[in-house]
């Protein structure tokens, strides 16, 4: 059977498969209309007849939110709570803005509706549940027309009866129902709701496109990549979609952590520019998790992979603003026109920039499947460098220069705002477009040494098929260390354990294949917010001295609390191996060599080597100025870079 791995993306849907012991890579444009007919068409062109096992990395869930086109969506909760979507927190990220007008909610006050029934903070019935009452809002959202209906009520952690009640009614009408006590079964209403109502407004919307996905594959399996960091199946992602959102980056981080493992590598910050977004993490060893995401300024408090992203690609279109100033992205030009040298787009693009400096060559691109087009876009640089005042190849250095800093102010926040010395770490680039900018980006930060992965253009795919299946659970159990010990929290996470054994048991995981990780969100009493605490040893100190990392102190005379139990759930499945490239050949073979082109550098013109890494073997040295060539990815190697192959084939620089 092959084993198929899918992202897609704003500009490119890749693919990488292994057929036996062989590995093979696809690409193709992304078809925004229907994203799933790039999808079907590649699995159809690499697989033909034959059976298949397809892990995808789906942007349907994000790009529904981004572009606000899910599903009409109506909440029920408890009456006199029907606004706290809208209202919030006090928190404001634009808090200066003397123009800030708030966005309208994804779900209208005309489709929030509050019921008669209450359970207390202790999960006991105050009032009692009003089926009466509840027909007329059962009716009104049947003649509304709505798709989707997001149910969560104060409290239903601790007792989900009435919860549980509501929604048969609901399914009585025939609506699909978002539940919060199963999507997340914590306290913090507005978070509980904010991720409930995100669930059901995509969920609709995901199993539309999983349908048409499960229907051409027939009986063969389909997993989709969580944010977390693990797979699930197709039919949980339909239920839970909530969980896909940032599917395709965290396949990246998954992919680069297990790569950079096997290479020797455990402290990373991850690049990974594409099309449309860069992506960026930091490994110190261990994926990063955070519960702190949002998307749109909607809280989504499920387990993601921290993952900070700009709108700077490969696709992000250059301008000048109303003052003559040059800007470049959030804008992307997609798959769809696209950069000017793809053949239809009409704005200037870093793409395009790149290509005008030399640093792409058209008759390399994509494997020589696709030709890229010099003469509209030296026309339109020239028009633009006009309005600007300046040369075309300052133009085009400029762009290049403003997505650098860009994603530099992107790495910064997830290394320097956080304690890390990017010097301490080695930067690991994938994407079709980070091998253009990650040696300058790494000099920006004076990151001593780059990492450059075989086929880097399509690393979320290859993370896709590395990832485990994971399935996280949660409570809420407001303890402190006082009232609690270590018996009562094994007996406390039984339930959740049995429940993530039973559920792995289902996706066909012996008991020998499942490992369980306990984790406790912890805080000083007084604090409201919490650090995640591996549940093992003395976990009590564990947090204090996490605390002290996190915000440089800690307070032993302070009561600890734990406000939820987490668990994680790990099925391991058989996962590809990526066997050594074979013995250090120091010199390099003539064949590597493509030609010599001229490269602008620092606004110089340089004669710059082309070579085929395919043809390059472990222990050759590679030394700037180069410009490497490969099937999903163009990477530049400008003069202050040095480096060689390692024995995994993998590419490892280092910056002066």
């Amino acid at each position: 059977m092959l084993i198929i791995g899918v992202d897609t993306g704003g500009t490119f849907t890749d693919f990488i498969y292994k057929d036996g012991d062989e590995w093979g890579v696809h690409k193709r444009l992304s078809t925004p209309h229907d994203p799933s007919e790039a999808v079907i068409n590649g699995i159809k062109q690499i697989a033909g007849d034959r059976a298949v096992q397809v892990v995808h990395g789906s942007t349907v869930a994000t790009n529904a939110i981004l572009e606000r086109k899910g599903v009409k969506t109506a909440l029920i909760t408890n009456e006199g709570f029907e606004d706290v979507i809208q209202i919030g927190r006090q928190n404001r990220s634009d808090l200066y803005d003397l123009s800030f007008c708030k966005k309208p909610h994804i779900v209208p006050p005309e489709l929030r509706f509050g019921i008669t029934g209450r359970i207390d903070h202790e999960g006991n019935e105050i009032e009692p549940f009003s089926e009466e009452k509840v027909q007329n809002i059962l009716q009104r959202i049947k003649d509304s027309g709505v798709e989707s209906v997001a149910l969560c009520l104060l409290f239903s952690y601790l007792n989900p009866e009435h919860e549980n009640r509501m929604r048969e009614l609901l399914d009585g009408i025939g609506v699909p129902v978002s539940v919060s006590h199963e999507i997340l079964a914590e306290f913090r209403e507005f978070e509980r709701t904010s991720t409930t109502v995100i669930n059901a407004y995509v969920s609709p919307k995901m199993t539309r496109y999983l349908t048409k996905l499960q229907e051409t594959l027939g009986d063969d399996p389909l997993r989709i990549m969580q944010s977390n960091g693990g797979s699930i199946s197709a039919e949980t992602a339909m239920n839970e979609s909530v969980r896909t959102i940032l599917s395709g980056p965290a396949g990246g981080a998954v992919g680069a952590h297990a790569i950079g493992q096997m290479a020797g590598y455990d402290s990373l910050i991850t690049f990974d520019m594409g099309g449309t977004s860069s992506d960026v993490a930091l490994i110190n060893e261990e994926l990063p998790l955070t519960l702190e995401s949002a998307i749109e300024d909607y809280p989504v408090k499920v387990p993601m992979i921290d993952i900070h992203t700009v709108g700077a690609g490969g696709g992000s279109i250059a301008r000048l603003d109303a003052g003559g100033s040059l800007t470049v992205g959030p804008e992307s030009a997609g798959a769809d026109p696209g950069p000017i040298c793809y053949g239809k787009g009409s704005e200037i693009t870093v793409t395009d920039a790149n290509l005008y400096l030399g640093r792409l060559i058209p008759e390399h691109f994509l494997g020589g499947e696709m030709s890229l087009e010099t003469e509209k876009l030296n026309k339109a640089m020239e028009v633009m460098a006009e309005k600007a005042g300046l040369t075309p190849v300052e133009l085009a250095e400029g762009i290049l220069d403003i997505a650098n800093t860009n994603m530099e102010r992107a790495i910064r926040v997830i290394s320097v705002e956080r304690g890390f010395d990017p010097r301490e770490f080695t930067m690991f680039s994938f994407g079709g477009a980070g091998g253009m900018h990650c040696a300058f980006l790494a000099k920006l930060l004076s990151i001593p040494k780059l990492f450059i992965p075989n086929n880097p253009g399509i690393l979320s795919a290859v993370g896709m098929v590395m990832a485990d299946v994971i399935k996280d659970y949660s409570l809420t159990v407001m303890r402190d260390q006082h009232n609690t010990n270590d018996v009562d929290l094994e007996e406390i996470f039984a339930p959740l354990e049995a429940q993530g054994r039973a559920d792995l048991a289902e996706e066909g995981f012996s008991a020998d294949d499942i490992i369980v990780e306990r984790f406790l969100d912890m805080r000083y009493q007084g604090q409201s917010f919490e650090i995640i605490v591996p549940f093992s040893g003395d976990w009590i100190e564990e947090f204090s001295r996490l605390h002290k990392q996190n915000y440089g102190y800690r307070n032993d005379d302070k009561t600890v609390e734990i406000v939820n139990i987490r668990l994680r759930t790990k099925g391991m499945p058989t996962k590809p191996e990526f066997p050594e490239a074979g013995a250090l050949v120091p010199e390099m073979d003539s064949e590597a060599l493509l030609g010599t082109t001229e490269t602008v550098f620092d606004s110089t013109k340089m004669e710059t080597r082309i070579l085929n890494r395919e043809k390059l073997r472990p222990g050759n040295k590679v030394d700037g100025p180069a410009i490497i060539i490969e099937y999903s990815s163009t990477l530049v190697i400008p003069p202050f870079a040095k480096g060689e192959v390692d024995p995994y084939g993998n590419l490892i620089f280092d910056i002066e």
